[in-house]
C-alpha cells in the first residue's frame, strides 16, 4: 500500500468514526430553556429575535436555550420547548 493510499484509508476510518459518535452525544443531551446565561445560548431563539449561538442579551430568557445532559433540565429549573412556547403566549 503506498503512503497515500494509507493516508486516504486513515482519514477516512477517522471520519466515519467521528460520524457515527455524533448522534449517540446527540442523543444524551437535551434543549433546556431559561437557563443560558447572555451571550451563551447554544442556538437560535424560540421567537425569532436571533439566529445563532452566543447572540441572547438577556440571563435566563426563556426564549433562549442550552444543551445539558438529558434528564436534568428540571434540577436547573429549565424548561422544555412545549413549556417554553406557553410561557411566550401568557
Amino acid at each position: 500500500m503506498t503512503q497515500r493510499a494509507m493516508i486516504a484509508a486513515t482519514a477516512a476510518a477517522v471520519m466515519s468514526l467521528s460520524m457515527v459518535a455524533v448522534p449517540a452525544a446527540a442523543q444524551e443531551k437535551e434543549k433546556c430553556f431559561g437557563i443560558a446565561k447572555a451571550g451563551q445560548n447554544d442556538c437560535a431563539s424560540v421567537n425569532g429575535a436571533h439566529s445563532c449561538a452566543g447572540q441572547s442579551k438577556v440571563d435566563m430568557d426563556k426564549m433562549e436555550w442550552k444543551y445539558v445532559a438529558k434528564g436534568t433540565c428540571k434540577s436547573m429549573k429549565g424548561l422544555s420547548l412545549d413549556e417554553a412556547k406557553m410561557s411566550k403566549k401568557g
